[in-house]
């Protein structure tokens, strides 16, 4: 019952939203009958049903050791969204990503347009991490692979970040594929499942019933999904379907870490070398 509620909660938020901001804008400008204003209260009931159901009813996140697994990503890249700094990392426990972390590119001799630069809307291909490798975790059997979404525009100034909350609502009535976009999901063989998501479309190199090592090339990074700048999203989760899962907590193998090379994550605004 925990895990339906949690599953359910970021989506119950967003429809009370859509309710609650979409009502008194329909009736500002078309002439509506007085009774669809309860659709307004609805939406505030929803917003708070689901924050309930986020917080009160958040289960507990796996006290386990963390499990080792290659880098998704070579080079160098900035942590966001680390479960190094909090758990759960992303806010909420939902599709698996109490233990997720965000990896943005910013090699040594590049440039990364910075939040608030630009257009609001710039192409993905303007951010270094476009089109980087994307690499298996874990060796296993790849269970996921999808690469039909397209790549959007990045959301880099607050005014393009609200439409992207607004079309998050849209993506999370889709459920998780429109959340986490193209994405590749490998199972260990144990209880254990690797998934990569926001990948480029068409950039994935496998297929379902692949066999893959520990480092493959999966795919691309892309700006797929709800995301607002190309990056690579990674989590491990007990089951295929994000949907369905709960996150488990993961420590890069042999990475370089605030200046000394040991398994291990970069806490938030840290860079991590693999």
């Amino acid at each position: 019952m925990i895990d339906f509620l949690q599953r359910n909660a970021m989506r119950t938020i967003l429809l009370g939203m859509l309710l609650a901001f979409g009502t008194p804008i329909m009736q500002r400008f078309a002439d509506l009958p007085s009774w669809v204003g309860l659709f307004e209260t609805a939406g505030i009931v929803l917003v708070l049903v689901g924050l309930a159901m986020a917080f009160l009813f958040s289960g507990k996140d796996s006290d386990a050791d963390p499990i080792t697994v290659h880098s998704p990503v070579g080079g160098r890249w900035l942590a966001m969204n680390s479960p190094a700094s909090k758990v759960p990392s992303h806010g909420v426990r939902a599709y698996g990503q109490a233990f997720a972390i965000d990896l943005l590119h910013e090699p040594e001799d590049g440039v990364r347009p910075q939040f608030g630069t630009g257009s609001g809307m710039s192409d993905p291909k303007e951010y270094p991490a476009f089109g980087e490798p994307v690499l298996a975790m874990v060796d296993g059997v790849v269970v996921k692979a999808a690469d039909r979404q397209r790549d959007h525009r990045t959301r880099t100034h607050w005014w393009s970040v609200a439409v992207m909350m607004l079309e998050g609502v849209f993506r999370e009535l889709r459920g998780a594929g429109g959340v986490v976009g193209n994405h590749v999901v490998i199972d260990r063989g144990d209880g254990v499942f690797a998934l990569v998501a926001h990948l480029k479309k068409g950039s994935a190199t496998v297929k379902v019933g692949d066999r893959v090592r520990a480092g493959d090339v999966i795919g691309a990074c892309g700006n797929s999904g709800n995301t607002s700048e190309p990056h690579v999203h990674a989590q491990l989760m007990d089951r295929a379907r994000p949907s369905a899962a709960k996150g488990l907590p993961m420590a890069f193998a042999d990475v370089r870490l605030g200046g000394e090379t040991r398994d291990g994550l970069p806490e938030n605004t840290a860079y991590v070398v693999a």
